[in-house]
């Protein structure tokens, strides 16, 4: 459950995936964790679903007939920023990097453990749950940089900028650390759960790509800055004077 303005709600899980070996027992198990379930078995209508029903979380498969996760993917990222994570049988890097790339938040090789799959959505959502308890109007400011917890809206001078959930919650863990390093476990801890059990290589990618929105020089950083065998560090206000 969910609270947003001091109302339980139930928390409502889209499956998009066109196996129903995996979506029937995974939609009978979710649901008696006390999950509302909705399924989809393409990406045209799991995306339709997405817009019209906004469930808290997506499961989504990369392998779909008509269009396929990736496209799902690019797509609701234009109108939502629902938590998504990916279902993939490719195992490259690259496969992995470009559903990131496209807007998702985690991925899950196949096949899967249900409990792995548990310990991920409820990772995910204790992030969501964490951005409703903000505090309100708290506000972070270095440099041209602007984090408002309360809208999660963040500004470069008068810019705003467009982040990924995971962009977001990792600027907000540094940016609420400034000057301190933060080392690689607790930033997986904070932002993605410890539940996290995928590639540790994704915070690398994912510091690049909000070095190159936050960056006037991504090459030469002045803002994120790499500790090496560490981890990394936002400047202070003093520093980026």
């Amino acid at each position: 459950m969910l609270k947003r303005d001091k109302i339980i709600i139930m928390i409502t899980i889209l499956l998009v995936d066109d196996d129903e070996r995996l979506t029937e027992p995974l939609n009978r198990q979710l649901s008696t964790l006390g999950y509302r379930v909705l399924t989809a078995a393409d990406g045209q209508s799991g995306l339709s679903q997405a817009l019209l029903e906004k469930p808290d979380l997506i499961v989504l498969d990369l392998m779909l007939p008509g269009m396929d996760g990736w496209e799902v993917c690019r797509a609701l990222r234009q109108f939502s920023q629902t938590p998504i994570l990916m279902l993939t049988a490719l195992d490259s890097e690259e496969d992995r990097v470009r559903g990131l790339e496209m807007g998702a938040d985690d991925y899950l090789g196949k096949p899967f453990s249900f409990a792995e799959l548990t310990a991920r959505i409820r990772s995910m959502l204790r992030r969501v749950q964490w951005d409703q308890d903000a505090t309100p109007d708290a506000e972070l400011r270095i440099g041209e940089i602007l984090l408002r917890r309360e809208s999660r809206r963040v500004f470069k001078a008068a810019a705003e900028l467009t982040l990924r959930q995971k962009e977001y919650e990792l600027l907000a863990l540094l940016m609420s650390s400034a000057g301190k390093v933060i080392d690689r476990e607790t930033i997986f801890n904070q932002v993605w759960g410890t539940d996290w059990l995928g590639d540790t290589r994704t915070l690398d990618v994912h510091v690049r790509w909000l070095r190159q929105k936050i960056e006037n020089d991504p090459s030469a950083p002045r803002y994120i800055q790499t500790v090496r065998g560490v981890g990394y560090r936002f400047a202070t206000q003093n520093e980026i004077k």
